[in-house]
């Protein structure tokens, strides 16, 4: 895999950067997961439990090694100074302020290992008048302007099922980090990266933003109400998606549903959206689904089924793309997992072992460095590890 041979040492909690984390070690990286001992990553906790662990935390922490270590105590940072002096990466998600009184910011391993790329992720960065405010998914997705572009416009703002900006936030964190060691392989220095959630989702506004800097007055209808882009029900409750936004996509539909009078029709100038709308809710409840998804198959047209969660990894497309797997874990069982989105040629396996229990790696890494077992039983009893 492209990242192999890549050490990257894990402080991060929770689930966005643990999901940055995880997309690393999918793609060949060894993770060391730094834990606090005896409580581990808050996520752990979290219900729904499987047996001893959470399901979030077991779906987004394969492929990681888990090393217990206090580093607000002086032997704890010695450890990890010790790990930090063969790592390439270090990836945290303390509060501004907090790695640098601990004693590990970038100024201070940069100290001992120059080439060292560090990556620090928070709600809102490491500067600015909101840089010390707590938060979670929905307070960035407020500030960037997200959540006024969700729901009907005409009503309240939605608050997505998806937590949106904590996984765009980590695949942005696996991003910049991959950019990074390919930038080190040319200019052989480190470098300092700071992530910040809002900003990941401020850039996802680039296409909505257009219409402001444009100076236009209305915003992009994308959240319904256009007969061209909605979801609609069909007879036996389900739902279906339509996309077809672009002309030779509707006049496909058109065809299909023999309705010659849509294909030129401007619903716009017409005052007649909200009549012709009806009538196409009313044609999508006179088949099931499945039926319109058979009918509307090699058609050229725009559309899909609303898969709920039990339906999605029986879809075919789904099914075809390998996205679905199960992991044997020596106490939590068989668990289910999803699988690395990115497809690699020569791709090896991407699996390497399961989601790790709370400090099983810690004696192992320690004799890597050079620990005897005699010091490794005296940091454990002076609950250094």
């Amino acid at each position: 895999m492209p990242l192999n041979g890549i050490t990257i040492l894990d402080l991060t909690r929770l689930l966005p950067f643990g999901y940055g984390s995880l997309l690393l070690a999918d793609m060949g990286a060894k993770v060391i997961k730094i834990e606090q001992p005896y409580k581990g990553d808050y996520m752990r906790g979290i219900p729904p439990l499987n047996r001893k662990e959470s399901h979030v935390f077991l779906s987004s922490n394969r492929n990681k090694k888990s090393v217990t270590l206090d580093l607000k105590k002086m032997e704890g940072k010695e450890v990890f100074f010790r790990l930090a002096k063969n790592a390439d990466v270090i990836f945290e998600s303390f509060r501004p302020g907090i790695a640098k009184k601990l004693g590990i910011d970038y100024e201070a391993m940069q100290k001992i290992s120059p080439g060292l790329i560090y990556c620090s992720c928070t709600g809102y960065g490491q500067t600015g008048p909101y840089s010390q405010r707590v938060g979670h998914d929905i307070n960035y997705l407020g500030v960037s302007g997200i959540l006024s572009f969700t729901g009907r416009h005409t009503g309240a703002p939605v608050i997505p099922g998806v937590p949106i900006a904590d996984m765009t936030s980590g695949l942005c964190s696996a991003l910049a980090i991959s950019a990074a060691l390919v930038g080190r392989r040319k200019s052989q220095e480190g470098r300092y990266i700071d992530i910040s959630m809002t900003d990941c989702m401020v850039s996802y506004m680039h296409i909505h933003a257009s219409a402001l800097f444009g100076k236009m007055k209305e915003k992009f209808p994308i959240t319904g109400g256009n007969i061209r882009y909605e979801t609609f029900q069909t007879k036996d409750g389900k739902y279906l998606t339509f996309g077809n936004v672009e002309d030779k996509f509707w006049l496909n539909f058109c065809d299909l549903i023999g309705r010659e009078d849509l294909k030129k029709f401007n619903f716009e100038e017409s005052g007649k959206q909200d009549v012709i709308m009806e009538q196409i809710k009313a044609l999508f409840q006179e088949k099931t689904r499945e039926e319109w998804l058979t009918l509307m198959e090699g058609k050229d047209i725009c559309y899909g089924p609303v898969n709920e969660l039990d339906e999605i990894f029986d879809d075919p497309q789904i099914k075809h793309r390998g996205l679905y797997f199960e992991l044997k874990h020596p106490v939590e069982g068989k668990i289910g997992q999803i699988g690395l989105p990115i497809k690699f040629s020569k791709q090896s396996q991407t699996v390497q072992y399961p989601p790790p229990r709370l400090g099983e790696h810690t004696d192992e890494i320690l004799k890597q460095l050079g620990y005897t077992v005699d010091e490794i039983t005296r940091l454990r009893k002076l609950a250094i590890i």
